[in-house]
């Protein structure tokens, strides 16, 4: 099983999660821990996951969903009537300013929002340790104009990849396609990579397993969203390497098959 070259045009999928050794990735219900949790802290350590990632995926592109950003039961985002004039929609759809999109090296944290719910506070991570990361949103036709607008005023480039909600087939195209993307590692929560899951994109599951127990109902877990239909099988994995870390921790990595039909 190749774990280096996706099937079709589109990158190579990573998801990448630090989860609970019941696959939970948050605490509870509504727990957000892109804020910073103690409670998470204390279990999960001062290592940062990133750094993981960068290393051994060395990724183009870092995908989450607005879910990471935004509560569910956030209310809609108001803009005001009049602003500052925003450059005019792209005839294509997509916005992709030149002066942000052909900076050398230049890398993506890319947010699924179909709905427009994300207001970013800043579009290059402060942090100097991601210079040269970018923000860039993958968005629907089903989103207000006044965002879209808003996004093309303070600097945001954006992909038009669907018309009701971000086809996550498309959104992976494009990036492709329009940005010369080669692999995409998902940090995001469940509801996002259980679709991808769903939709046979992932290509390899990264997992750092915590020696804890979370349970409660609700609280979201590594693949969440839709349950397997009838006649649907679960999806086969292929073990790429295994270590046990200090203080009870795994690293364990998969490749991702194609799903089979029960013998």
């Amino acid at each position: 099983m190749s774990v280096t070259t996706p099937p079709g045009d589109r990158p190579f999928v990573v998801t990448c999660n630090t989860i609970s050794v019941d696959g939970r990735i948050t605490l509870a219900p509504g727990v957000q821990l892109i804020s910073g949790d103690e409670r998470w802290a204390r279990i999960a350590g001062d290592s940062d996951p990133y750094e993981w990632v960068r290393a051994i995926h060395d990724p183009e592109v870092l995908l989450e969903g607005s879910g990471s950003f935004v509560p569910r039961n956030a209310p809609p985002i108001v803009y005001p009537p009049s602003g500052p004039e925003a450059p005019p929609p792209p005839p294509h759809g997509h916005y992709l300013p030149a002066g942000v999109v052909r900076t050398p090296q230049r890398r993506w944290m890319a947010i699924v929002d179909g709905r427009g719910r994300v207001q970013l506070q800043f579009t290059e991570w402060p942090d100097p340790a991601w210079a040269g990361w970018h923000a860039l949103v993958l968005t629907s036709q089903a989103v207000a104009p006044a965002h879209l607008a808003w996004m093309r005023r303070t600097g945001v480039p954006y992909l038009m990849a669907g018309d009701e909600h971000v086809d996550l087939r498309l959104a992976l195209n494009l990036l492709a396609e329009e940005l010369g993307v080669r692999t995409v590692v998902c940090t995001g929560g469940g509801l996002l990579t259980g679709a991808l899951l769903r939709m046979g994109l992932i290509d390899e599951i990264d997992l750092e397993v915590l020696p804890a127990a979370i349970g409660g109902s609700g609280t979201p877990a590594l693949f969440d969203g839709e349950p397997l239909g009838e006649g649907q099988f679960p999806a086969r994995l292929e073990l790429i390497s295994h270590q046990a870390t200090d203080g009870g921790h795994l690293r364990l990595r998969y490749a991702v098959g194609d799903a089979v039909a029960e013998r």
